[in-house]
């Protein structure tokens, strides 16, 4: 730090940064808990609200590495500043949408300025902070995204009670005083000279969007052949081949034809990439990726199906479904204030840790996942996932960036975003896919062995998986369909119980992934090497 900003100043900024990154992860995770709201005050069907959940991830996803190095030329903490400034005036129309597509424009608005600050949140903190300190610093980082996630679903349930508007509105005052946290205690980032690769951005856009897009809608239309219509700007998708396969394809040919035009200026010299190749060639960067990429495929899919377990099948309100996460958002903060006593602790090592508790905390979840499971057991269970979640989220990004020199921070900081953001929406994708046909798979079952005919089986299968679960409570209610309604809570719970057991394999290739990067990786000072000299070591 410069003498105009002491040590005591990098901390200060440091929770201004992890205010703006707990901003767009409950943005994320709250809109899930207050869509009957929407729903019931714009009068929008489940379709409208499925695309102001999903377009946010999509857009966010699609402009990471085109931020990277927008963040090169102008400066990691001007990119942030303008993103949290986006951000609050994007909440600003979302809490005042008159209607449908009011809502559906602010909130692509606001993935786009989310787009901006998870990356330079992270160029931002690896600037400022070295050695042990750095360390530190990912652990609060780490902490506030768990933590964030846990308390949107909580948020939500609250805000809901006076109004699903101040879901977006509470984001406004937020936004000013990360504003001016940043600036008062965070020093302008360097700027490089240089220009944009507009062919690179292009085809990143394409390839991310499209992947990410894939990836969200693949349950809903279908992952080979068109099972639900998709219209976009008055035109309908209704057979033949899925928009999602169509998606995947496009995607994996622009994504080649990016890496190969990056590789191909970065051999040129004669102009600067989007992406600068040669970060791959440090071992920590390219198998820290790869790592956070599979860790991120386990760590919040649990997130996605909880809730609707906690309420239709426990029957907890959405207050109460949001409080039961609480455990999660405390643990990770227990892991934040631990970190800073376990200096002697290799950041690797912290990795490894988080995850083995990860790993622990979701086996026990799924071992126990009932009807009638205790409250105390699903609480103990997500905080020792939560401290995982503390340890393992934070670190990862502190292995995969502590090679990675002053002058690639930005675009290391968007690679390891994408991949981490790519890798979640995998995760949910097949732990969602999974939830839901084990669930309707499960209750068919049962009903048939129960004697219901297969066709009325069928029906109340659909049902069931196409309310997500919402529809037990109605037919409970009905002396007719009781035992359809037990019957479709066990389903329930044997599909929590299946998704936990597969986060729990995701995370042990997550942790068979992390021997694969060097055992000698530390934090090193942000002036430390070049990508040949750290290929080399």
């Amino acid at each position: 730090m410069t003498a105009q900003h002491p040590p005591m100043h990098r901390w200060l900024g440091l929770i201004a940064v992890t205010l703006g990154v707990a901003l767009i992860v409950v943005d994320t995770t709250i809109v899930t808990v207050i869509v009957p709201s929407i729903i019931d005050d714009l009068g929008i069907g489940s379709s409208d609200v499925q695309w102001i959940q999903e377009s946010y991830v999509i857009v966010f996803a699609a402009l990471l590495l085109l931020v990277g190095r927008i963040a090169d030329l102008v400066g990691a903490r001007r990119v942030f500043l303008v993103g949290v400034t986006a951000f609050s005036a994007a909440s600003v129309l979302a809490a005042l949408a008159p209607g449908g597509e009011a809502l559906l424009t602010a909130r692509v608005l606001q993935g786009t300025a989310a787009s901006l600050i998870l990356p330079t949140s992270l160029a931002l903190m690896n600037a400022a902070f070295t050695g042990r300190d750095r360390g530190r610093a990912f652990a609060v980082w780490g902490s506030t995204i768990g933590a964030a996630a846990a308390l949107g679903p909580l948020l939500g349930g609250l805000l809901a009670e006076i109004s699903w508007r101040w879901a977006f509105g509470i984001n406004i005052p937020l936004g000013v005083l990360i504003v001016l946290g940043v600036r008062a205690f965070l020093p302008p980032s360097p700027r490089s000279r240089g220009r944009i690769d507009v062919p690179g951005a292009v085809l990143s856009i394409i390839g991310l969007g499209l992947l990410a897009f894939a990836l969200v809608e693949g349950r809903v239309y279908g992952w080979f052949t068109t099972v639900t219509p998709l219209t976009v700007a008055g035109l309908t998708w209704d057979r033949g081949p899925s928009p999602v396969l169509v998606a995947l394809l496009t995607a994996t040919a622009a994504l080649v034809l990016f890496v190969r035009r990056q590789l191909a200026l970065g051999r040129a010299g004669t102009r600067q990439p989007l992406m600068d190749a040669r970060l791959f060639s440090i071992s920590s960067f390219r198998n820290g990726s790869i790592a956070a990429l599979i860790i991120s495929m386990g760590e919040f899919g649990i997130v996605a199906v909880l809730p609707l377990w906690l309420q239709f099948t426990l029957d907890y309100s959405a207050l109460q479904a949001g409080l039961a996460l609480l455990p999660l958002a405390v643990g990770s903060l227990v892991a934040s204030g631990a970190a800073f006593g376990m200096s002697a602790v290799s950041p690797l090592g912290l990795v490894r840790l988080g995850l083995a508790l990860e790993i622990a905390g979701l086996a026990v979840l799924g071992w126990t996942a009932a009807t009638d499971s205790s409250w105390w057991v699903i609480a103990a269970s997500l905080f020792v996932y939560g401290v995982g979640v503390g340890f393992a989220t934070a670190q990862v990004t502190n292995v995969v960036l502590a090679d990675v020199p002053a002058r690639s921070a930005n675009q290391g900081s968007a690679v390891s975003s994408a991949a981490r953001e790519l890798g979640s929406a995998l995760g949910i994708a097949a732990l969602t896919t999974a939830f839901f046909s084990t669930l309707s798979g499960d209750l068919h079952r049962r009903l048939t062995a129960a004697g219901t005919p297969p066709g009325e089986s069928d029906q109340f299968a659909a049902q069931v998986t196409d309310s997500a679960g919402a529809v037990i409570a109605r037919l409970a209610a009905d002396p007719d369909t009781v035992a359809v309604a037990q019957a479709a809570d066990a389903a329930m719970s044997r599909g929590v119980s299946v998704v936990s057991h597969l986060a729990v394999g995701l995370l042990v290739l997550g942790l068979v992934a992390t021997t694969l990067i060097p055992a000698a990786t530390m934090p090193r000072p942000r002036e430390a090497g070049r990508p040949a000299d750290r290929a080399r070591s």
